[in-house]
């Protein structure tokens, strides 16, 4: 976001203008910064064969897939449904490399009719893809490492209490299944979660999935996942993904003379590529004065960004339309019948009734974590591209909240 002519922009594009054209609430997305994401951790690790596996369950528009597509990155999802966004987004199922957890097997079967690569993260259900497909279908193993990540403790994945992936611990157990089995296994994968704040986290992790990998003849590639860290407010201390590409790297390589032939690197990110290119805009409905608090109330809330809410997250907020204005301290709710704070005693530029409020950090857990709470409209979505805004998601309407509902005689 620029400040150009007293007015803030992206690709020269007034926000204000975006705001005028599609309404508010709005999301909107910098393409640019989508790409020079990619392109950033595409060149930090160059000297490897490296994939990066968009992780879809950030933000799924088939808008910014087809971006990512076109950029060369692969796609991760969760769900059989991201999978099918994926495909019509352009993505060949060999692309992508599909993830659940605590899913039914019936779903697993789904994805393999479909040709997805299938990542495994419990034994439960490896033993059930054993006894079904032996060695006829390749499939990746999530193993957890316990090695805890930076950030809320709600997104580390890797840590011993957490549901995800197959303990470290149980490696003779995951092998016995192996065996028995005659599973093919092609990949390891491993995820700590969000907020990794240095490059250690990884190579303590790359320690422990080096060493099981050796276990593992037929690898074709090992996914070290993602959980790059991004600032959401000044001064925040974020992955050097150089650095990072460097010492991994070099590691990586390693690896494979010792492994005896060279195989892909993946990562997984999905805030890292998305988080910094969006912008929820909002408008001020009110100013509401109490003895101890200055309310800027605004027309959205948790249903349209749950992250300050569910996670205690940080965005920083700017006043669009007055960003020159004296700074004032406010607290910014939003309009659900909750507490729905998106940030206490933050300082801005002073805001009047109408002004528009621009959220930080909003490309990435954003839209994709919204809801129809107090039976309020999604809002619509916005990517400029090549200095143009388009709308890429319409907004909500009584009829999109009432189309699934069945009436009966009561």
């Amino acid at each position: 976001m620029e400040l150009i002519d007293n007015a803030y922009s992206i690709q020269g594009v007034k926000l204000v203008d975006i705001c005028e054209q599609f309404g508010t609430p709005v999301y909107v997305y910098n393409a640019e910064k989508i790409s020079s994401q990619l392109q950033r951790l595409q060149n930090a690790f160059s000297g490897q064969r490296v994939k990066i596996k968009y992780a879809a369950k950030a933000l799924t528009n088939l808008n910014i897939l087809k971006l990512l597509k076109k950029q060369g990155a692969g796609l991760d999802v969760v769900s059989i449904q991201e999978a099918y966004i994926g495909m019509k987004a352009g993505f060949l199922p060999e692309e992508i490399l599909y993830t659940p957890n605590c899913v039914s097997f019936d779903e697993i079967k789904e994805a393999v009719e479909l040709g997805l690569r299938i990542n495994i993260d419990n034994i439960s259900i490896l033993e059930q893809f054993g006894a079904t497909y032996h060695d006829s279908v390749p499939c990746c193993v999530r193993v957890n490492p316990h090695i805890l990540a930076g950030g809320n403790l709600k997104i580390s994945t890797g840590h011993i209490d957490s549901k995800f992936g197959i303990s470290i611990l149980q490696l003779r157990h995951l092998q016995r299944v192996i065996k028995t089995y005659n599973i093919k296994v092609t990949g390891l994968h491993m995820h700590t979660g969000s907020d990794i704040l240095d490059s250690e986290v990884f190579l303590k992790g790359a320690e422990v999935i080096f060493d099981l990998a050796r276990e593992f003849k037929d690898l074709e590639f090992i996914d070290f996942g993602s959980g790059f860290k991004v600032a959401y407010r000044e001064g925040d201390v974020t992955t050097n993904i150089e650095e990072l590409g460097e010492k991994l790297g070099n590691a990586f390589g390693d690896f494979c003379k010792s492994y005896g032939r060279d195989i892909e690197l993946w990562f997984e990110p999905g805030k890292f590529l998305v988080s910094e290119s969006g912008f929820l805009l909002v408008k001020t409905n009110v100013i509401k004065t109490t003895p101890a608090t200055v309310f800027v109330g605004v027309d959205s809330g948790m249903n349209h960004l749950l992250r300050p809410m569910m996670y205690d997250a940080y965005h920083d907020i700017f006043n669009v339309s007055n960003p020159k204005g004296t700074t004032r301290v406010y607290s910014i709710v939003g309009y659900i019948c909750e507490t729905d704070t998106f940030g206490w005693d933050r300082k801005l530029n002073e805001v009047k009734e109408g002004d528009i409020l621009a959220i930080k950090n909003a490309g990435a857990y954003g839209f994709s974590m919204t809801s129809n709470y107090n039976s309020r409209f999604r809002p619509a979505e916005v990517l400029v591209i090549n200095g143009e805004a388009k709308l890429i998601r319409k907004r909500e309407n009584m009829e999109d909240l009432l189309k699934n509902q069945v009436e009966i005689d009561i």
